[in-house]
C-alpha cells in the first residue's frame, strides 16, 4: 500500500510521462511481448465504457440545474466566451487544412463497410438518423449525436422536478466524473500499453506524428491566445488590448499552465479579477461560469483530433463539413468534464460526425492522453486566461459607455 501511496503522491503529468518512456523502451527492445499492450487496451475500453454515461449524465444535469433570471445581465460574457470558443474552433479547422496530419491507428486499413460521407447533405441526414435513435441504444453504441439529443430534452423536461431530484441528479454526475478520475487515473498505465504497440507496430518513427500533432495543438492555441483574442478585446474596447492579454496571460495563464485545471485556477482568476477593479457581481459569477463554458482550448482539440482521424479515415471534408464541426465542437466544448483531459472524452462526439466507428474513435482519444502532457497544459492556460480577459472586457466595455478610464 507504501508503494501504491507513493505512486499516487506523484503527479499525474509526470507518471504518464513515465509509462511514456517505459512503453517506448519496451516497444524498441521487446516488440515480440504482445501482452504488454494489454493495458493500452483496458484503458481505451475503460474510457469507451464510461465515456457515453458520462456526456449524457452531465448535459442532463448542466441543463436541469442551470438558472435564469441574471441572463441579461451577464449576455455580454456569454457572448464573447462562445465567439472566441467558436473562432478557436475555426482557427484549428484552418490550421489542420494547411498541415493535415494522419494518426496511425489500428484496423484503419481493415475497415469493412465503412463508408465516408459524400457531401454535406450525407452528414445532415445521418445526423437526423443518430438523433433520433433509442437513447438507451444511443448510449450503448456510443452514439454521441443521439446522446446529446436525448441529454439535452430530459435535461429540459427535469427543469420541471423538485430540487431533490436535480441535487440526486448533480450527485450522480460528480460521481460519474470520480469514476472517470479513477480511470485517468490508470492513464500512465493505459499510455505504456499504447506507446508499446504504436512504437512495435511502427518504430520509432510514431514520434514524429505525435510531435506533429503537438504542434499544430499549441501553434492553434497560440494563435487564438496571442491573435485572436486580441482581436476581439480590440474590436469591443477600441483600444490596444495586448496589456490586459498579456496581464491574464502571466497572471492566471501560468499557474494555470502547471496546475491543467480551469476549477483549481477559479481562486487566482478571481484576485486577478479584484485587481483590475472588476464588479464581484460579475466577476463571482463569470469565472466559475467561464470555467465551464468557455473552452477555446478544448474546441481546438476537439477539431483537431477529429480532423486528423478523418483524414487518416480517407475523409474527404469540405468547408461546409468543417464548419459543421466547428459548431458542434463550440458546444460540445461547453460540455467538457472538470477533470484533467476531459475535452478529449468529446473526441467521439466530434467523430460520429463524420461516420467514424466509436472503436477507432477511442484509440484516438488514448493518442490525446499520450500527448497530454503538453496538450492540457496549454489548453488550460489557454481557457482559464480567457475568462478573466473577457469578464474585463464585459466590463470595460461598459465602462467606456460611461466615460471611466481604462486601467491600462
Amino acid at each position: 500500500m507504501t508503494v501504491i501511496k507513493k505512486w499516487n503522491s506523484i503527479s499525474l503529468i509526470i507518471r504518464i510521462c513515465i509509462g511514456l518512456v517505459i512503453g517506448a523502451i519496451l516497444g524498441v527492445t521487446l516488440p515480440q511481448v504482445t501482452w504488454i499492450a494489454i493495458p493500452g487496451s483496458l484503458f481505451v475500453g475503460a474510457l469507451k465504457g464510461i465515456a457515453p454515461v458520462l456526456v449524457f449524465v452531465l448535459v442532463s444535469a448542466s441543463i436541469a440545474n442551470a438558472k435564469g433570471g441574471n441572463a441579461s445581465k451577464f449576455r455580454a460574457v456569454i457572448v464573447l466566451y462562445m465567439l472566441s470558443t467558436l473562432l478557436a474552433a475555426v482557427v484549428a479547422v484552418f490550421a489542420n487544412f494547411l498541415f493535415p496530419v494522419k494518426i496511425s491507428l489500428e484496423g484503419v486499413n481493415a475497415m469493412e463497410g465503412f463508408t465516408p460521407p459524400e457531401s454535406l447533405a450525407d452528414i445532415i441526414l445521418n445526423l437526423l438518423k443518430s438523433v433520433f435513435a433509442n437513447p438507451v441504444a444511443a448510449i450503448a453504441e456510443g452514439n454521441y449525436i443521439g446522446i446529446l439529443f436525448w441529454a439535452v430534452v430530459i435535461g429540459l423536461a427535469m427543469k420541471a422536478a423538485s430540487d431533490n431530484t436535480k441535487k440526486s441528479l448533480n450527485d450522480f454526475a460528480a460521481a460519474l466524473s470520480e469514476v472517470v478520475r479513477w480511470v485517468i487515473n490508470g492513464a500512465p498505465f493505459g499510455v505504456l500499453g499504447l506507446v508499446f504497440e504504436a512504437v512495435s507496430t511502427n518504430g520509432i518513427e510514431i514520434f514524429t506524428t505525435y510531435g506533429m500533432l503537438v504542434l499544430l495543438l499549441v501553434g492553434s492555441m497560440l494563435f487564438s491566445s496571442l491573435v485572436i483574442n486580441p482581436i476581439i478585446v480590440a474590436l469591443t474596447l477600441h483600444c490596444n488590448p495586448y496589456p490586459l492579454v498579456f496581464k491574464c496571460l502571466r497572471q492566471s495563464g501560468i499557474t494555470a499552465f502547471f496546475t491543467r485545471s480551469s476549477a483549481a485556477n477559479i481562486p487566482v482568476n478571481m484576485e486577478l479579477c479584484k485587481e483590475l477593479g472588476l464588479d464581484e457581481d460579475l466577476y463571482s459569477v463569470s469565472i466559475p461560469l467561464g470555467s465551464t463554458i468557455n473552452m477555446d482550448g478544448a474546441a481546438t482539440v476537439i477539431t483537431t483530433f477529429a480532423l486528423s482521424t478523418a483524414f487518416t479515415m480517407g475523409v474527404e471534408v469540405t468547408l461546409p463539413m468543417a464548419l459543421l464541426l466547428c459548431i458542434v465542437s463550440t458546444f460540445a466544448a461547453c460540455g467538457t468534464s472538470g477533470v484533467a483531459g476531459g475535452s478529449l472524452l468529446l473526441i467521439p462526439l466530434a467523430c460520429s460526425l463524420f461516420g467514424i466507428p466509436g472503436d477507432i474513435a477511442m484509440q484516438v482519444v488514448g493518442v490525446g492522453f499520450i500527448i497530454s502532457v503538453i496538450q492540457d497544459s496549454v489548453e488550460t492556460a489557454l481557457n482559464s486566461s480567457g475568462d478573466v480577459i473577457f469578464t474585463a472586457t464585459a466590463e470595460f466595455r461598459q465602462w467606456r459607455k460611461e466615460g471611466k478610464k481604462l486601467p491600462f
